[in-house]
């Protein structure tokens, strides 16, 4: 009670800057100019202007280059300081680590909603690219206005907001028989009624070439390094989405209601290690979510703004495991008394997880300097789960609910020279628990069935101007991190439960220099930032048994410390050029074990973590080649990560332990767009040189990929 009392103590005495997020709030890319006899105008981009705000800030302009990506996965995993890991091709699960923070460390939204809200099938590698504006990457600190209690950082996906009526469509094709189409639009009617609908559609068989697997040779009688194909990995997703409201009236600056579908069908090819190798098991899911959105300036007040949000979304999913067989990499099997996934009995495994979620952002600004934010949201999941066919499954019902209230004071100094943010967050945890199985792997009777946790946090962020190319920028957060259903739960097959999971709390500081030079038609943007993260009760998954199945764990304490630099450069809106590097080193720090005996891992390196890595990538547009108001673009792209231990560095012999070998790749693609970019053509090549590529737990990812894509936009 005392501690909480001194915090609050503490923010009322710092109450004098942020939603400014929002109005301060600060977004970034290379700067806009435009051309007048011999004057040069500049305005910073709102992406510009995110990275030069007071917290730590990636921001990735998707608008101007929608015509070339497919998804987000691989732009989000070339900027500093993130690292996305794919278990495989298209639909594969994949892991996202900022500043050395991974997993279900890191949160993600779609403008400002969790993007859970649109079922759990949909993920950064399926959200329709057309529909984007610009990506929001939120490293260590996350703005109060977020309502999160994410601890690593946040990817906030920000979707344009046209008043016009326009259609947006592509289509794609690519390697190991990948096809994916994204359809949006929007029409606005003469009473002011807008209609937004999209689609997207993505399918791959996945079949791509697994290189150096074992297979068992009848004529030596023993098992020899092979190269063979993929034959289970099907995956297939559907997206539907209507949102249909006003804007601009007396009553409501914008109010939209949302209704949306998504189905996902997965082929499972191998556990967690690819030596488990899957034939039959598959996973379907399908959800409905509706929703309302709200946002009002002078509200009830002159000076107050909000946001509010209600949604509500159900989400089942299946998990079918009844084959009597067990297979090898030549698509041969045995029979078999046990499933393909964990070697247990046969499951039609059903699992659903309501999702309803309310939101509410209130703003009072005292005036342009100064504003004063508060934000709630409540979060509550259930976890209702039942098996056909396994007479040994114990159907439960579980909820997990959480409450998350946030208060900032922004405030913008100096003609907004300085800008600064102090904040407050207060969570509350609520869990009920009816499952009861396995109790000797889930922990379940070492909990109460039911009970509540309520952790408080805080921080301060700051960024100055020393000068027009130099500025400054610190932050500081005391964070909590409640555990997500997936990790308490598990997900009822290749996931145990953990139910006695503690929350982790962390402690992270980043300081921050960076600035922009303009001279003539060049532009160069530099930034270097280094970070420290003290995490408590470390939430990290780990292989279990010899199964190939997971579970997440707590390990004590864990310190995370790195630096990562980052460089841009721009020449007349034609040449473009980024290089960036990043160095992160997490490492176990509890010295002693339960027994009092003291850990062989201690000081040892976070195991399965990329800890060095380094991207690069270049531009080069060519305006009006064939015809007036057309466009070219060449790029390349490159990506290195060094070579990281599999699991603690001490464990087993140096020279015989598994290691995630070095990744060094090149990319390279082409756009070509006319008629005021009406229509845009493009073809994309990954892993250009074919190398042999692997992420987590030594999961081996497709090779050489091409990927061709059409584009219409019609407004």
């Amino acid at each position: 009670m005392i501690k909480r009392l001194l915090w609050l103590a503490v923010g009322l005495w710092m109450l004098l800057p942020v939603h400014g997020q929002d109005s301060l709030r600060q977004e970034s890319q290379m700067k806009d100019e435009v051309m007048m006899d011999n004057v040069i105008i500049t305005g910073k981009s709102k992406t510009q202007r995110l990275r030069e705000g007071a917290l730590a800030v990636n921001a990735i302009d998707v608008r101007s280059i929608v015509s070339s990506i497919s998804s987000l996965n691989g732009l989000v995993d070339r900027t500093a300081g993130v690292k996305l890991r794919e278990e495989g091709g298209v639909g594969s699960e994949f892991d996202l680590s900022i500043n050395g923070m991974s997993g279900n460390a890191v949160r993600y939204f779609l403008d400002g909603v969790p993007l859970d809200t649109k079922g759990s099938g949909v993920t950064l590698a399926n959200v329709p690219v057309s529909m984007i504006d610009h990506v929001e990457i939120y490293k260590g600190v996350v703005p109060t206005w977020l309502c999160s209690d994410a601890l690593g950082g946040a990817v906030n996906i920000v979707t344009h907001r046209k008043r016009t009526n326009y259609l947006d469509a592509s289509y794609g094709l690519g390697s190991f028989h990948t096809h994916k189409a994204d359809v949006s639009g929007q029409y606005v009617f003469k009473n002011g009624l807008t209609i937004r609908p999209s689609f997207s559609l993505s399918y791959s068989k996945n079949d791509y070439m697994m290189k150096d697997v074992e297979v068992w040779d009848e004529d030596v009688r023993k098992y020899l390094p092979t190269d063979r194909r993929r034959f289970h990995d099907d995956y297939l997703s559907v997206i539907g989405q209507v949102e249909a409201g006003v804007n601009d009236k007396w009553w409501a600056d914008e109010f939209f209601v949302t209704l949306a579908y998504n189905q996902t069908a997965k082929e499972l090819q191998t556990g967690q290690v690819q030596s488990r190798v899957i034939g039959m098991a598959e996973r379907t899911s399908q959800s409905w979510s509706i929703g309302a959105h709200y946002q009002k300036r002078h509200f009830l007040l002159d000076n107050l703004s909000t946001t509010m949000s209600l949604s509500h979304t159900w989400d089942d999913a299946l998990t079918t495991d009844t084959a009597h067989r067990q297979y090898d990499w030549n698509g041969d099997y045995i029979r078999s008394e046990r499933n393909e996934i964990n070697g247990r009995a046969f499951s039609l495994r059903h699992i659903k997880r309501p999702l309803t979620l309310a939101r509410a952002d209130m703003n009072y600004r005292f005036s342009d300097e100064h504003m004063l934010n508060l934000s709630y949201a409540l979060n509550r999941t259930g976890n209702d789960r039942w098996d056909e066919i396994d007479g040994s499954f114990e159907p439960a019902n579980d909820v997990l609910a959480k409450h998350i209230i946030g208060l900032a004071y922004n405030q913008s100094l100096w003609d907004g020279r300085m800008y600064n943010t102090f904040f407050l967050k207060d969570y509350v945890n609520h869990l009920s628990i009816e499952q009861t199985d396995l109790s000797f792997i889930t922990q379940s009777d070492e909990v109460a069935t039911s009970n509540t946790q309520n952790s408080l946090g805080g921080g301060v962020g700051t960024r100055f101007e020393i000068a027009s190319p130099i500025a400054v920028k610190a932050s500081y957060e005391h964070s909590v991190r409640l555990p997500l259903a997936r990790e308490l739960l598990g997900n009822g097959t290749t996931i145990y439960a953990n139910v006695a999971l503690k929350p982790e709390k962390s402690d992270n500081v980043n300081l921050g220099l960076f600035g922009t030079v303009n001279a003539g038609l060049h532009t160069f943007f530099y930034e270097v930032n280094g970070f420290l993260r003290f995490v408590d009760n470390y939430i990290q998954p780990q292989i279990t048994e010899k199964e190939g199945t997971m579970q997440y764990i707590n390990e004590p304490a864990v310190h995370i410390k790195g630096i990562e630099g980052e460089a841009r450069y721009d020449w007349n809106h034609r040449l473009q050029v980024t290089a960036n590097i990043s160095w992160q080193d997490a490492r176990n720090r509890n010295r002693y074990m339960a027994d009092g005996k003291e850990s062989v891992t201690f000081n040892n390196r976070v195991p399965n973590r990329p800890w060095l890595f380094a991207s690069a990538e270049a531009h080069y547009t060519f305006p009006n080649l064939l015809q007036k108001n057309d466009r070219l673009q060449i790029g390349i792209d490159y990506q290195w990560v060094h070579w990281f231990f599999l699991s603690w560095e001490a464990y087993g012999a140096k020279d015989t332990k598994a290691r995630i070998p070095e990744k060094s790749i090149l990319g390279a693609n082409v756009t070509y767009s006319w008629h005021k970019e009406r229509y845009s053509v493009s073809l994309d090549c990954q892993n250009l040189f074919d190398q042999t590529v692997y992420d987590n737990y030594k999961l081996q990812k497709p090779g050489r990929t091409l990927f061709a894509k059409f584009r219409l936009l019609l407004q």
